[in-house]
């Protein structure tokens, strides 16, 4: 269950919804359902007046990306979002991340994307040792293996913080 939150000092954090990725085989939630309800995560935050953050993987050391390295249509940055290019798995190191979220008053973050255990999972890991309150919406990501994503929302982020559903997270936000 998630207490009721303040949109002004959390961020909805969607991470590698490129079409390269969206479009890989995911489980249990298929490509396009979590960015279905990212979709939904982001347009209540930005109508909550919370921060909406979007995470793009860009491989190091190379000029051209691969093809599909855009983000899918559907996440494409809105005026007031943080659009946020990492080189590693986590979208802290090297980001200026952290230092954004703190001018912005943020310490609370609902973490979405694929996959969930690499992108999402690194991300939180370090978010929890920057101490941000750590939010994992469990429908709003996926694994590239049902039991990879199992494994890191039954084990791995209970630890961290607190594992929702996308309803969960839109009902406390009020």
């Amino acid at each position: 269950m998630v207490e009721t939150i303040d949109p002004h000092q959390t961020a909805f954090v969607a991470i590698d919804l490129q079409v390269r990725i969206v479009g890989r085989e995911t489980a249990p939630h298929t490509g396009a359902d979590v960015v279905r309800q990212c979709m939904r995560l982001a347009e209540a935050f930005r109508e909550k007046g919370g921060h909406v953050v979007i995470v793009q993987a860009e491989r190091p050391g190379e000029e051209t990306q691969p093809p599909g390295s855009e983000l899918v249509s559907e996440m494409a940055p809105q005026a007031g979002d943080l659009l946020i290019t990492k080189h590693t798995w986590g979208a802290f190191h090297d980001t200026g991340l952290h230092e954004q979220l703190r001018r912005r008053g943020v310490t609370t973050l609902a973490l979405a994307g694929i996959a969930t255990n690499f992108g999402v999972e690194s991300t939180a890991r370090a978010a929890d040792e920057h101490g941000y309150r750590l939010l994992l919406v469990e429908d709003a990501m996926a694994g590239l293996d049902a039991g990879d994503h199992a494994f890191a929302i039954t084990r791995i982020f209970p630890v961290l913080g607190t594992v929702c559903s996308t309803d969960e997270l839109l009902a406390a936000l009020g």
